[in-house]
């Protein structure tokens, strides 16, 4: 798996999991923030499977 995902976009990933799980985990809102594990899963190995399909690369391009 090649990474797909930019640090912005890792760190926006991971910030909106971590706050859905954590709103799932104390009961604030529905089973519904329970989904917050995918970003936060993408956002942690940096490699999202819809950008892989749809050929979308966040990543800088790094120069030799």
């Amino acid at each position: 798996m090649k990474q797909n995902v930019g640090t912005i976009d890792r760190t926006i990933r991971i910030v909106a999991g971590l706050v859905l799980v954590g709103l799932a985990a104390t009961g604030t809102v529905g089973w519904w923030g329970w989904l917050g594990v995918v970003p936060l899963a993408t956002g942690l190995v940096g490699w999202c499977p819809p950008y892989s399909l749809l050929g979308m690369n966040t990543c800088s391009v790094r120069k030799a």
